[in-house]
């Protein structure tokens, strides 16, 4: 018998049993997360092990191409049977970062809008929005994420055709999805390669569905891929004793922002997220549009702009010179050979040029980095205090 749906959720008995474990399995696990503890030994540990699987993350994105060959060409193949009208691209936190930096891509190969969205708002709210021409794509790493599982079991109940990607192969996410490619990534510390490499093998399924629908460029959109893995690593020689310096200098911060815009807003809200995750203390992303509609960001606070070289360049000239007049201050991250920041933010940081559309895989990276590398300072900072007081300026507002 086919699941009623309504506007909140699925109203079949065994579906309604599965979001019930899930929600107290959730509960359980809140318990045991870190504490804001300076030296909470836990966050530490996690901490600690997020560097090597963070470095790690070119030759993943690898791994699981090679492992998905015949996963990723069976799915397109499905897809494009399919042929849905539209896609909406279901997580929560990092995942759905992920799919908001999948988005510019998917749509260009499938040519149909694909939406990110919120998986709570999915199952609670839009429902309505999914029909048997829809494809729901729902990303979570343990498989096992409440709203994501009832997200798809919402667009199962209508019918829709599904694809999960977890890394579980036995988990709840993958038993009701009806298509699943499986992530090889470790996550002993905080989510680095679990947002990666779902990425990039979701930006590989744009290309082969690219190619089987006969787009003129999903060719060379395959083609540029398989050169960012090389770039990535590149990415993160560069980056990784820039970021270093650069936390070092906002060590007594407490609040750091991000921002970006396309499928780069979603490298800001990866930046915020490893914040939040590895240190004591608070982060935002903001659409690069967005925050020229407030008051964003406040005297001293740090801004990291993630912002490629092309059509937001110029809007992010103006948001550094807005950040200047509400006394923050700005760290770019762009495009080699772009100069529009040079002279105007506190440093730059040049990365390879790609397109646009494939730039998250490298821009996630600086984005991590900032936030492991405020929380090695943060770490040395509790265990020296007279250190820490040594580094805050005397106005306690920061430089400039």
């Amino acid at each position: 018998m086919t699941p009623k749906v309504t506007g909140q959720t699925v109203c079949d008995e065994r579906a309604r049993a599965v979001v019930a474990r899930l929600d107290a399995a959730e509960r359980v696990a809140a318990g045991a997360l870190p504490s804001d503890d300076p030296l909470d030994p836990n966050r530490r540990f996690r901490t600690e092990a997020t560097r090597p699987e963070l470095l790690a993350q070119p030759d993943v994105v690898r791994r699981n191409w090679a492992a998905n060959e015949a996963a990723l060409a069976e799915t397109a193949a499905r897809i494009r049977r399919h042929d849905p009208d539209r896609v909406l691209l279901v997580g929560a936190g990092d995942s759905l970062a992920v799919m908001t930096a999948a988005r510019l891509a998917l749509e260009s190969m499938l040519g149909v809008p694909c939406e990110p969205m919120q998986s709570l708002e999915l199952a609670f709210y839009y429902a309505h929005d999914v029909t048997p021409r829809s494809l729901v794509v729902a990303l979570s790493s343990s498989g096992e994420t409440t709203r994501t599982v009832q997200a798809l079991l919402v667009a199962q109940a209508a019918g829709a055709m599904t694809l999960a990607l977890t890394n579980k192969p036995h988990s709840t996410l993958a038993a009701e999805s009806t298509t699943t490619l499986l992530v090889d990534a470790t996550r002993v510390g905080w989510p680095t390669q679990s947002s990666t490499a779902p990425l990039a093998l979701l930006l590989r399924l744009a290309g082969l569905v690219g190619v089987a629908r006969g787009v003129p460029t999903a060719a060379a959109l395959l083609a540029e891929l398989e050169t960012v893995p090389e770039l990535m690593a590149d990415t993160l020689e560069r980056a990784d004793a820039v970021i270093a310096e650069q936390a070092a200098a906002e060590r007594a911060g407490r609040m750091f922002l991000f921002a970006g815009a396309g499928p780069n807003h979603a490298s800001a809200v990866v930046g915020a997220a490893k914040v939040k995750e590895c240190t004591p203390d608070h982060a935002v992303a903001v659409q690069l549009e967005e925050f020229h509609h407030y008051n964003s960001q406040k005297a001293g606070e740090p801004l990291w702009l993630l912002v490629p070289s092309g059509r937001a360049t110029a809007r992010g000239v103006d948001t550094v010179h807005e950040a200047h007049r509400l006394g923050g201050h700005v760290y770019a991250v762009t495009t080699d050979g772009e100069s529009a920041y040079d002279g105007i933010s506190r440093d730059v940081l040049h990365l390879p040029a790609v397109t646009e559309a494939l730039s998250p895989l490298m821009y996630f990276l600086p984005a991590q980095l900032v936030g492991y590398h405020l929380a090695a300072q943060k770490f040395a900072s509790a265990e020296s205090p007279e250190s820490a007081r040594s580094a805050e300026p005397a106005d306690g507002t920061g430089r400039d």
